[in-house]
């Protein structure tokens, strides 16, 4: 009996917008190549797949998805905003093999680096997870004042964020710049690691059949010039995080000039080497909360020991 050599099924990586899988509206792809030495420098590589070229359109529908979600994710409990990153959690541990596999091929480590790197992203998902009913706080309160009234602060979310990925960290550093955004109410709009974009594709699909409601985060893959400047020039997006304009001083000096016209809360980029698995403390909880304040007044107490 003769055999057949089976040939090997190639995934098709897809954008995530609104908790759907389309395709670019330009039809576009690109390349994504295996890095192959210790640094993950392009050198000679090996093709891994076809990612999506994402287009200005696509980066605008991203920004509707976004909004649309916000009031809803916004609105729901801190506590019950927990339980869902807690679960993308539990499915992130599920599909550790296939993470470990993608972080390998696209930063050219051994698979026991990935290991260490993916264990270390589904650790902090956990970490912020547990933020997210606490993070009000630490930063919120009751603040003192001369005179009879009881002043309160209280965080609440800036809205629509857009996310520069780290360039280099494919899945730590995506995780590090998701997970706090989300956990406090906001939605993103993901701009993936432009040569690593496969993790956070990936990363899409947990979304999706996680608790995390559609729009809530939407990835994009692609040039991330080209993607950023629509973002960073959108009325609809309140604030920008331009952690993977690192190592670009042109093209982050030109987005915050383009986030100033409706004056988004802008956080600049870090150190291109940034060491992700250090404590990130609650910097990045607290780089887009708006605090809000309520003045009221104290009144007295009657004789029913009631204020009124």
């Amino acid at each position: 009996m003769s055999t057949v050599e089976r040939l090997t099924v190639f995934k098709t990586y897809k954008l995530y917008v609104g908790g759907k899988f389309p395709r670019s509206e330009s039809g576009r792809v690109y390349e994504v190549k295996k890095a192959t030495s210790a640094a993950g420098a392009a050198g000679k590589a090996n093709w891994l797949a076809n990612a999506p070229l994402s287009s200005r359109k696509d980066a605008r529908d991203a920004v509707v998805a976004a909004r649309k979600a916000q009031a809803g994710w916004a609105g729901a409990t801190a506590y019950n905003r927990g339980q869902v990153l807690y679960r993308v959690a539990e499915m992130l541990e599920g599909r550790r093999d296939q993470f470990v596999r993608e972080v390998a091929d696209a930063e050219g480590i051994s698979k026991s680096k990935a290991a260490a790197q993916v264990d270390a992203a589904i650790d902090r998902w956990v970490w912020y997870a547990g933020w997210t009913d606490k993070i009000a706080q630490v930063v919120g309160g009751a603040n003192p004042v001369a005179g009879p009234y009881f002043n309160l602060s209280t965080p609440e979310p800036t809205g629509v964020v857009a996310v520069l990925a780290p360039q280099k960290s494919s899945f730590l550093g995506l995780v590090s710049v998701i997970a706090p955004v989300i956990a406090t109410g906001n939605t993103a709009v993901v701009i993936a690691s432009e040569e690593r974009p496969l993790p956070a594709l990936s990363l899409g699909e947990v979304l999706a059949t996680s608790d995390v409601p559609g729009g809530v985060v939407n990835i994009l893959s692609g040039r991330t010039s080209e993607i950023a400047t629509p973002l960073a020039a959108h009325q609809d997006v309140n604030a920008i995080d331009l952690t993977g304009a690192d190592g670009d001083a042109d093209l982050a000096r030109d987005l915050e000039i383009a986030a100033a016209d409706n004056l988004k809360r802008v956080r600049r980029p870090q150190a291109v080497d940034t060491d992700w698995t250090t404590d990130p403390g609650t910097d990045r909880l607290t780089s887009f909360l708006e605090t809000k304040t309520v003045w009221h007044p104290t009144g007295s107490l009657g004789a029913t020991g009631s204020a009124y």
